[in-house]
């Protein structure tokens, strides 16, 4: 019924008399097909009719109030409250809920400055057309809510001081697409773009944050990781914080290995004056890492690494300590502990740990990364000189301190060295693998810079990406996405800038990029097979072996294309030997399941053809794209079946992939009864990733004696970690009794998220 006293201002500022009819319509026609209530929706509303409002505003109320009613019992309101959202979305973008055709939107936006114009100058009118009609753009409404709200927050092409959004999702898809295959042959190309672009769209492949966000703008940085190697002087400590603020700018999330810097009291120029030690330049990083926000899209932030035999180690490790004062702590970045096995075995047999300055004993630090058993001689060897500075302390009481601090501000992070460079595409003696990223799954060569300008020093860069597990129905699947996968993140190398030129050598050189996965849980819960009982080790095993081995397929067939990276040589694989050569075969006693892919045929390819990029998996978090697909995180099992999350776009709740049918499949992380299930899967799954696995220990207090966890508990964990043969560990989470539905996003898996997917 309508009331015509009560006038409504329309988008265009045009007012008319209200219609509650078309409101009805509206919210009609987005229930289609879907187990809600219209008439719940309304009464929810509970909208406040006054003369003037505004048709945006009541739109937002019909949204916010679908929203507030998804629920375990009625998880369709996700899908009302984002049909919903995706209507006000194109009434914003473009004036209507039609989408204009492809060749005008991208000609208007590419004349506003917000669309690279290579666009238009790359491809023909009737190429536009064809793209234009293989658009499906219904396919918006296919997202959950939470989905649309990460979109609207960080994806779509928009304004970020007006907010307002220029784009709708499909847009973005197909641009991404013409884009990363702009270059390839006109006989292929709209073959490729249309794969993509459909692989892509139907959730099949995630994007990481910085290509959604970034691909088809004029700006063009998009790898997800920067890991960046300070040097023990102050030219190599200032290119390094010039480094960071360069690509935080420009949305990366930044591992810093500053190991090298010498402890505090240590000479310069021969007892000129005392080095101030590590704190002052970590904080000098710090004010670097946050003076940038990411592109708008969210803050900086960072990992520093450094070696637990760093003569400074006990004031590092409380870094994030909330107690102490401003001068001895640098709470606003995480820190990663560099352990290789003398560490560990120190701690076995209940020795004491020597600390040094990396800085007078060079030889030592170069030897942790690259030579375990020259290290262990050359560190007994140390211990022994009186001449060199130094500081012992017991094993236990140091992984103690390392392990209490890791669990109070679940941010003190774990990389194990040796298992980087033993494990791994590249030769140690050639390109040692020295630190990893912000959240832990990169693992690649880097070299200090003496300058911003230094073309000898490397920036390892690292571009993600990931396959979307439970929109898997066969393995065989996985090599058409593969193949997709590795030529759209090879071809983007070469498609985005580079602000500091020891990142573009680096990356030209070794050409990284970093598949993961998604939607893990769901996969493990459709197959019938939990975490914790063993159930599916053989699943995890055939599932990332095929992973991997298509990705070696696909970037040996690029190779034959376009010829092997440069820095091929410095692999492994360029003398034969594959992931499945190098795993921890402490694992073979934890999964009996046999290899299935022809290997020895891949190996002689790839010694005959080589391989376009030296590393090809990295399982990363994928807080964000999880949501856009609607899929559980990354290899994470859930919190809650339906969770929410509250973020800077509001409260977000999602439900978990076909909660009606699978509900009693799902393995909850607190039903976990311990670690174990979990750390045997990464290890299966380190097995075949070539750089290494965001992977989490979770504990639950109230499952032991006094509702404390023990340390004995810890440290047995972090010695099963490594037994498996796991190159790093992520977050330390621990149950504090709230709802477990209830996850704050405000700080979701990586502080910034910048290498999230």
């Amino acid at each position: 019924m309508n009331t015509p006293s009560i006038l409504v201002t329309k988008r265009d500022g045009r007012q008319e008399p209200i219609d509650l009819e078309k409101i009805h319509r509206v919210i009609t026609w987005a229930a289609q097909d879907l187990n809600v209530s219209v008439s719940q929706v309304e009464l929810k509303a509970r909208i406040q009719f006054y003369d003037g409002i505004r048709t945006a505003d009541i739109h937002s109320t019909l949204i916010k109030a679908a929203a507030d009613l998804i629920s375990l019992e009625f998880p369709d309101y996700q899908y009302l409250a984002a049909r919903l959202a995706i209507f006000h979305l194109r009434k914003i973008a473009f004036g209507q809920y039609e989408p204009p055709h492809l060749f005008d939107h991208v000609t208007r936006l590419t004349e506003q400055g917000r669309y690279d114009a290579h666009l238009l100058r790359d491809y023909t009118p009737d190429e536009f057309e064809q793209l234009n009609q293989a658009l499906v753009h219904e396919r918006d409404l296919q997202f959950a809510y939470a989905a649309v709200k990460q979109l609207e927050g960080k994806y779509l092409v928009q304004d970020r001081v007006t907010k307002k959004v220029f784009e709708s999702p499909q847009f973005l898809y197909m641009l991404v697409a013409m884009c990363l295959f702009a270059h390839y042959p006109a006989a292929t190309r709209l073959s490729y773009v249309l794969r993509f672009y459909h692989a892509v769209s139907t959730f099949k492949i995630s994007l990481p944050t910085p290509i959604m966000s970034g691909v088809r703008t004029p700006s063009r940085q998009f790898s997800s990781c920067v890991l960046i190697e300070c040097g023990d002087s102050l030219d190599s400590i200032n290119a390094t914080s010039s480094a960071i603020v360069k690509y935080v700018s420009q949305r990366a999330g930044i591992g810093i290995n500053a190991g090298r810097i010498r402890a505090i009291g240590s000479p310069i120029r021969n007892g000129e004056a005392q080095h101030t030690g590590c704190i002052p330049f970590y904080k000098h990083f710090q004010t670097a890492v946050k003076c940038c926000s990411q592109g708008g899209v969210r803050g900086g932030a960072a990992t520093v690494f450094y070696p637990l035999w760093h003569l400074e180690v006990e004031s590092l490790l409380v870094l994030k300590n909330n107690r102490g004062v401003e001068e001895n702590r640098v709470r606003h970045m995480d820190y990663g502990v560099q352990l290789n096995k003398t560490m560990y075995q120190r701690l076995i047999q209940n020795q004491d740990i020597t600390l040094f300055s990396p800085h007078d004993v060079p030889d030592l630090y170069e030897a942790f990364f690259a030579d375990p058993a020259r290290f262990e001689q050359l560190y007994a060897q140390y211990e022994a000189d009186d001449s060199i500075r130094k500081k012992s302390i017991s094993a236990l009481e140091l992984f103690g301190l390392m392990m209490q601090e890791r669990a109070n501000t679940g941010r003190i992070y774990i990389q194990n060295v040796d298992h980087c460079n033993t494990h791994s595409p590249f030769n140690p003696a050639l390109a040692p693998v020295r630190q990893s990223n912000l959240c832990l799954e990169i693992s690649l060569p880097t070299k200090p810079l003496n300058d911003i300008n230094d073309e000898n020093g490397e920036i390892a860069l690292c571009t993600l990406s990931a396959v979307n597990l439970g929109a898997i129905e066969d393995l065989s699947e996985l090599a058409d996405l593969a193949d997709l996968l590795v030529r759209a993140l090879d071809a983007l190398l070469d498609y985005q800038d580079y602000p500091v030129k020891a990142a573009y050598h680096s990356t030209m050189r070794r050409r990284a990029l970093g598949v993961g996965v998604i939607n893990y849980a769901y996969y493990l819960a459709k197959n019938g097979v939990r975490y914790s009982d063993d159930s599916a080790l053989a699943l995890t095993h055939r599932t990332f072996e095929a992973l991997q081995y298509h990705l070696l397929r696909a970037s040996n067939q690029l190779a034959r294309e376009l010829g092997t990276c440069t820095g091929f040589d410095e692999t492994t694989y360029a003398q034969g030997i594959l992931p499945i050569d190098t795993y921890k075969k402490d694992m073979d006693g934890i999964c009996t399941e046999p290899l299935h892919c022809d290997w020895e045929s891949l190996r002689a390819d790839i010694l005959t053809h080589g391989l376009r990029n030296s590393t090809l998996t990295a399982l990363m978090p994928s807080e964000t794209s999880s949501q856009i697909a609607n899929a559980t995180n990354g290899i994470e099992p859930p919190r809650g079946l339906v969770t929410v999350k509250s973020s800077k776009d509001g409260v977000l709740k999602q439900v978990v992939p076909e909660y009606e049918q699978l509900k009693n499949q799902y393995e909850l992380l607190w039903q976990m009864p311990n670690n174990n299930g979990y750390l045997k899967l990464v290890g299966v799954m380190q097995k075949f990733v070539d750089q290494s696995i965001s992977a989490n220990t979770n504990y639950d207090p109230q499952r032991f004696a006094d509702g404390r966890v023990p340390m004995k508990q810890l440290l047995t964990d972090l010695l099963t970690a490594y037994k498996y043969g796991l190159k790093t560990l992520y977050y330390h989470n621990t149950r504090d009794g709230a709802d477990d539905a209830q996850v704050d996003a405000a700080e979701d898996d990586c502080a910034s998220g910048a290498c999230k997917i």
